[in-house]
């Protein structure tokens, strides 16, 4: 990796288990870009976060040289524009590939998130309903990937659909060990599940995830908040 001097000064605001933070960690690692995390206090959020983000005063935000970038997304395409001369290239170089891999990356926010999220939260029908949106939309993503031929959706190398995807696996797998629910079939979506097996060990990825023990717990612990019956009066 290149020195700092190079990269200037670059910072992260964030907290390791947030699949949007794990979005941008990813990418800087793939890009090779030295960087200081900062551990937010979502309960008690830092001065340096509420003046970076005045507007959503949400996670994460990259500061590079003093000035702050939000949205994960968003981040992850200024990375790739600001440190456009480091391999590899996050973003296709053809503005219609480009336009595609944007498509997919807001589907996921816009779709498979939240019904991920609907079928964590909810319960009985509700929550039934919520698994059956949530493996349409993975169904769907197995049919992008099928239709690349590739072993990611960015091609030979990851990219910004991989990124976006990538970043909320451990949040899927971890869903679906806390409630017990499978969302990605291996006989259903056999790409996308060799797919994520790949993602996830690939070296610059691995050392970006978080702690799949420790997620496990916080996730189990605020399930049983949810789903507890209300306490008596």
């Amino acid at each position: 990796m290149e020195g700092c001097a190079q990269e200037g000064q670059v910072k992260l605001l964030g907290v390791d288990y947030s699949p949007f933070v794990v979005r941008v960690r990813i990418a800087l690692s793939l890009k090779g870009i030295h960087y200081e995390f900062i551990e937010e206090d979502i309960q008690n959020k830092s001065e340096l976060l509420l003046q970076s983000n005045p507007v959503q005063k949400k996670i994460p935000v990259l500061i590079h040289n003093g000035k702050p970038v939000c949205e994960s997304m968003i981040i992850v395409q200024y990375i790739e524009e600001a440190w456009g001369n480091k391999a590899p290239n996050l973003m296709p170089k053809d503005p219609y590939d480009r336009a595609i891999a944007r498509f997919w990356a807001a589907f996921i926010d816009d779709k498979l998130l939240p019904s991920t999220l609907r079928t964590f939260r909810g319960q009985g029908e509700e929550q039934q309903k919520a698994v059956e949106e949530s493996v349409a939309n993975l169904l769907l993503l197995e049919e992008v990937l099928q239709s690349t031929g590739k072993a990611y959706f960015g091609g030979d190398e990851i990219g910004l659909v991989d990124i976006a995807l990538g970043g909320l696996l451990v949040t899927i797998q971890t869903v679906e060990k806390v409630t017990n629910i499978v969302l990605t079939d291996t006989q259903k979506m056999p790409l996308l599940c060799a797919w994520a097996d790949k993602f996830c060990k690939a070296h610059k990825v691995k050392e970006a995830l978080p702690d799949r023990a420790k997620f496990f717990e916080l996730m189990s612990a605020r399930r049983a908040t949810l789903t507890s019956p209300p306490a008596g009066n």
